[in-house]
């Protein structure tokens, strides 16, 4: 079926449970295992207290709250009610709660939500306005909950939105990607040929947040509509203590898990200081949603190789909010596969040519799998529009049956994004044997002496130098005398000792790239701007440098 309401209505036949952990629990911590029927016949007594909030087919309703059983049966009952899910941001610090509240409103009245399901603790913080839509707190939708025979199931209509997903806005203003029942099912299908799902025997863990499509659709959804038994805990639970993702994994017999790039640099660490751990069932660890680093990943892999975790669990793909989720997946059981290139000839004529490991100017990049089922890839040059041949870089487009339809009420993105029905996803990258690698975002590209410079080269140059704090880094080009662009960098310390961290980065980013910085600007740990999900910021990064706006150590 193209719509979720009959997968959802089948997966509930399954034995597959769900196990909230953490304090997602909501009882101290201690896991209780729900099944799916019990998740189901909760959504449907939800579900039927609905309609005198407003809600009924083809409505949008807007659910912000920390990953918990009453937010995803919340989530759930949307879903069978045929609503579309507006899974909003949570606040990512204290310090930006006028953001949170600010972003948060813009995106309610934007996605014309009738309904506001927000986490208790949050419901301070968006007093109603006129002319908003009326805000009820989780607990107070839990308890109006009706007998589950009074749910009365809508049509199947797979042109309505299951999901509006905000982008992150790492470049941009947010804008809301429009994901119907058709594109989201077949997505699933997708991910469920492209890691050799069996709901019957594989167990997902997942700490992703529920604003984010790998944690909605990749992790929550895909179980939820087929049944496979999870384990599900917030994000927070995972960025006090990295440690417990893995822990999750031995006690429950994780088999299936993800997270971006920089979870694992986390996970390695917390594994180097673990003991007694059984990760033998992991059989996928994808790898997504930022720049792969292929040596974090290695240290991944033997960090947990020690636990019994097979070798080839290592598992990069690609995928964004505007193909439903995935578009590239690696092969199961095969592992991390690289592409070594010429940084140079890359840089400055935009191809990526072979070389030898330790090869002057060699570096390494990801292979990011062959494209998921439903969808095609291709790179294309920009000024022309025309394909690129293997290992030629270009613009990175998509086209497929999980394609976003479109922004929502936003015609002129929707017809910027699309080029002869393919979607533009302002990547450069390019193909070899069929699989993708991605470079960079276009916008981000740092313009010196005719060479394309990719921010990330020099980042994960200046990541490794004492003192910066790993992660919290960011470079950017700066428009310099005589219309030169000049190379910036801007990266988190707790040091003090900023004259010899400034040499050092100066020095790393010569010995990566052979660029001398123009300038470097060492800024208080927590403040380099991020998306919600966690992403650097680049373009915001550089407007506070051209404002004075950074917080300086």
């Amino acid at each position: 079926p193209r719509s979720l309401i009959p997968r959802i209505e089948t997966a509930a036949e399954t034995a597959g449970v769900v196990h909230f952990v953490g304090s997602a629990a909501g009882n101290g911590g201690a896991s209780e295992p729900v099944t799916w029927s019990r998740m189901y016949d909760d959504a449907r007594s939800i579900a039927a207290a609905l309609p005198a909030r407003g809600v009924v087919a083809g409505s949008n309703v807007a659910i912000i709250g920390p990953t918990s059983r009453a937010l995803v049966t919340s989530i759930e009952a949307g879903w069978i009610s045929g609503a579309g899910a507006v899974t909003l941001p949570l606040p990512m610090r204290l310090s930006s709660i006028e953001d949170f509240v600010r972003q948060t409103r813009a995106r309610i009245i934007s996605s014309d939500a009738v309904l506001v399901v927000i986490d208790d603790q949050l419901a301070e913080f968006l007093d109603p306005r006129p002319g908003a839509p009326p805000l009820v707190p989780l607990s107070t939708l839990v308890g109006e909950q009706r007998s589950p025979e009074t749910y009365v199931r809508p049509d199947d209509d797979v042109d309505a939105l299951a999901i509006l997903q905000y982008t992150s806005g790492s470049t941009a203003d947010p804008k809301g990607v429009m994901l119907p029942h058709r594109c989201v099912a077949a997505n699933i299908d997708a991910i469920v040929q492209g890691v050799a799902l069996d709901p019957g025997s594989d167990v997902g863990v997942s700490w992703l947040p529920l604003y984010h499509d790998m944690g909605l659709i990749g992790l929550l959804a895909t179980p939820m509509c087929t049944g496979t038994s999870l384990v599900i805990a917030p994000p927070t639970d995972f960025l006090g203590a990295p440690a417990r993702w893995m822990e999750w994994m031995s006690a429950f017999g994780g088999s299936v898990t993800a997270g971006p790039n920089f979870s694992y640099v986390l996970a390695a660490r917390a594994l180097r200081r673990a003991t007694d751990l059984d990760l033998s069932r992991l059989r996928i660890a994808l790898n997504g949603a930022e720049p792969i680093r292929a040596d974090q990943v290695r240290d991944f892999v033997d960090a947990a190789a020690r636990f019994g975790m097979p070798p080839h669990a290592a598992f990069p793909a690609f995928g964004m909010a505007e193909a439903t989720l995935g578009v590239t997946f690696s092969q199961p059981g095969v592992g991390m596969q690289v592409d070594v290139i010429d940084q140079r000839v890359l840089e400055t004529e935009h191809r990526a040519v072979p070389v030898t490991t330790g090869a002057t100017n060699a570096r390494e990049v990801a292979r990011l799998g062959k494209p998921v089922f439903n969808l095609e890839i291709r790179s294309v040059d920009r000024e022309t529009g025309n394909p690129m041949r293997d290992r030629e870089v270009g613009e990175l487009e998509i086209r497929g049956e999980s394609v976003t339809p479109g922004y929502y009420r936003n015609e002129r993105a929707t017809a910027e994004a699309f080029h002869d029905g393919w979607l533009r996803t302002g990547d450069l990258a390019y193909t070899v044997d069929g699989e993708l690698v991605v470079c960079g975002r276009i916008k981000d590209v740092i313009i010196v002496g005719g060479r394309n410079v990719y921010p990330q080269d020099v980042e994960r140059a200046v990541d490794i130098v004492d003192g910066v704090r790993s992660g919290n880094v960011i470079a950017f080009g700066a428009e310099g005398r005589r219309g030169r662009e000049s190379l910036v960098v801007v990266a988190e310390t707790k040091s003090d000792e900023l004259n010899d961290i400034k040499r050092a980065i100066r020095d790393a980013v010569y010995g990566a790239v052979g660029l001398t910085t123009d300038d470097v600007v060492l800024v208080k740990p927590g403040t380099l701007p991020k998306t919600s999900s966690g992403k650097l910021q680049r373009a915001l990064c550089k407007s506070r440098y051209h404002d004075a706006e950074l917080e300086l150590v």
